[in-house]
């Protein structure tokens, strides 16, 4: 399974190179941190395709390891919107929080380790149920869901 950290980097880089699509390898974790800044605002649109193209319907023809998840990044007034992308919970250090802690952060208070959430950035949450595995942080608090928070976007 790739690391959420190889995402980050992906998304950083393609933004500062300003690419207007990226690839990412075809996974659950990719997909669901994916969707989640689709939903904030900070992609344009999230397809599925190949190594060489967003393309649905090649999608379905291709092997595991030439699937991929294309996202195409948003910019305004020439300025990529998503500006910065952090890990949070490492393979060395997983942050754990309970839903008292993650009402800190997005509160505006600091909660263990981790600096409160800003004005526009958002906490990805991870969780031990199926049907609500990747969250945004406040939909983790809305639905009282605690979890692991993997990274955190701006």
């Amino acid at each position: 399974m790739p690391l959420p950290y190889d995402l980050c980097a992906r998304l950083q880089n393609a933004f500062r190179a300003r690419h207007r699509f990226v690839a990412v390898d075809h996974s659950t974790q990719n997909l669901g941190i994916l969707s989640i800044l689709f939903r904030a605002g900070f992609l344009s649109n999230i397809t599925r395709g190949t190594i060489s193209a967003p393309s649905p319907s090649d999608f379905e023809r291709v092997g595991e390891a030439q699937r991929r998840i294309w996202a195409e990044l948003k910019y305004r007034d020439d300025r990529p919107v998503l500006s910065h992308m952090s890990l949070i919970s490492m393979p060395s250090r997983r942050v754990f929080m309970d839903l008292g802690e993650i009402r800190r952060i997005c509160s505006g208070r600091r909660a263990q380790t981790i600096k409160p959430l800003g004005m526009g950035e958002i906490a990805v949450v991870r969780t031990k149920k199926k049907e609500h595995e990747w969250l945004e942080a406040k939909e983790a608090l809305l639905l009282g869901i605690p979890g692991e928070v993997v990274c955190r976007a701006r």
